[in-house]
Parts: C-alpha cells; sequence; structure tokens
C-alpha cells in the first residue's frame, strides 16, 4: 500500500493510507471487516472518514479520491456515493454490490479494473456489471477487465508476488501480479484522476 501511495504522490497528489485492520484481533480482522463493508457502516467507514476529514484539513478539501484494492475496492465503490465526500473514486478488483444501480445512484466518477484471470465468484464479470449500472445512471466511468490478469495483478509483494513461494501457483490459478497490466491500470487511474482531482 505504500508503494500505491508514493506512486499516487509522485504525481503531485497527497496520498494516506487507510489502515482498514487497525485494533482488530488478528484472525477475525478481515471477517468483520468484510461484514462492516456488506452493512455500509462501521469502524472502517469511520476511519475512511477519519482519513478524508485529514486531507480536507491539510486542504484538498475541493478534491478529494478514493482509490481501494480488494476489499479496499468495494470501499471505494461504497465510497463513490453521494454524501462520503469523494470527487472520483478507482476500484480495482473489489466486489460490486448486488443492488449497484441503487448503490450508486449519484456517485462521483468512478475508474475501475478487473482481470479476466479473476477467480473469485464475487467478480465473474464485475467488469460488465459495474460498467452497465454507471453508464445506466450516466455516471462518468471508465471500467475495464483485462484479459491478461488475474485477482490481485496491482499488487507485487506478499507470498503470491512474482518472487514468493507461491508465485508459480498464485500465477496457475490467477491470483498474482501482472506488471503489463498493472502499469496500464495506473496509467488509466491516474489520467481519470487527472481529469475529476
Amino acid at each position: 500500500m505504500r508503494r500505491h501511495a508514493d506512486r499516487l504522490a509522485s504525481h503531485g497528489y497527497l496520498a494516506l493510507v487507510v489502515d482498514l485492520y487497525k485494533q482488530r484481533t488478528p484472525i477475525i480482522c478481515v471477517a468483520q471487516t468484510f461484514a462492516e463493508l456488506r452493512r455500509r457502516r462501521g469502524r472502517a467507514f469511520e476511519f475512511i472518514e477519519a482519513a478524508r476529514m485529514e486531507l480536507a484539513r491539510r486542504g484538498a478539501s475541493r478534491s478529494i479520491g478514493i482509490i481501494g484494492f480488494c476489499l479496499g475496492g468495494g470501499f471505494a465503490l461504497v465510497g463513490a456515493m453521494t454524501g462520503h465526500g469523494f470527487q472520483a473514486a478507482s476500484d480495482n478488483y473489489g466486489a460490486i454490490p448486488a443492488n449497484a444501480d441503487a448503490i450508486l445512484r449519484d456517485a462521483c466518477p468512478i475508474v475501475a479494473r478487473y482481470g479476466k484471470r479473476d477467480p473469485m465468484p464475487a467478480n465473474k464479470d464485475a467488469a460488465n456489471r459495474l460498467r452497465n449500472a454507471l453508464d445506466s445512471l450516466q455516471i462518468p466511468n471508465d471500467v475495464y477487465e483485462d484479459p491478461r490478469a488475474g485477482h490481485a495483478f496491482m499488487d507485487d509483494y506478499g507470498l503470491f508476488n512474482r518472487y514468493g513461494p507461491c508465485g508459480f501457483i498464485a500465477r496457475k490459478v490467477g491470483l498474482s501480479y501482472n506488471g503489463d497490466a498493472a502499469e496500464d491500470a495506473w496509467a488509466a487511474i491516474i489520467a481519470f484522476f487527472a481529469s475529476y482531482l
């Protein structure tokens, strides 16, 4: 996440990383955070709002964006909703809410990237579902599914990265970093943010 923040900062953005797992029991933190995303309320949303307020305090109040990856992508989509105070959102392989048409009504502009090889059931045809919802709501968007990529294709870290011990398996099942797809996604995100932030 620090590398992602550094990339945004290199383009002139003030970037703040929110730790959605702060003050949680490690074994159940992911399950609790997913539950909060489904309910669209809870401690993770309080952390995101605190971060947005801090950015506004530092002078970014007219143009604040939100970006997320996987679970964070889902939070970015919810953050795009009217009333959350963001002017652009970037969802990267995050799950699309079943009622996206209702949730995203009057949302801010959204750029999203998915991988065709993503094995996550919730992300099957996610790009088309999100694009169709946003187009029907006339929300400015740039949604794309990269045929070269799987889940987490922008994240080069941990056990599943290109150098990690599980890298070969991850590539076979569609859970690994893809440098070319990642660079294309970043170029689209930076261009989109430049238009709306």
